[in-house]
């Protein structure tokens, strides 16, 4: 398993284990309730996710730049449900 697969299933994991639904674990991690993900709130996701903080500013920078389709540096909940339909259809 390469380490993006290893990334989103801890990220999967964490959200089917700690949370009734994406929505929820969306709104728990968007602490500012801007309705968007920041790159700290995504740090934060990851963290709780076990992915260490050596490689998570790496991994936080990575699922901006490949889920922020309006470019603006965040990642808001339509982006997050793109994201995890890939986590569950990779699953």
């Amino acid at each position: 398993m390469g380490a993006k697969e290893n990334v989103l299933r801890k990220i999967r994991i964490l959200i089917t284990n700690e949370f009734d639904s994406p929505e929820e674990a969306f709104q728990f991690f968007d602490s500012n309730e801007d309705g968007r993900l920041n790159k700290s709130e995504i740090k934060k996701m990851l963290r709780s996710a076990e992915i260490n903080g050596f490689i998570s500013s790496f991994v936080a920078n990575e699922l901006l730049k490949g889920y922020d389709k309006n470019s603006d540096d965040t990642i808001n909940w339509e982006e997050f449900k793109v994201a995890i339909a890939e986590l569950e259809r990779d699953a």
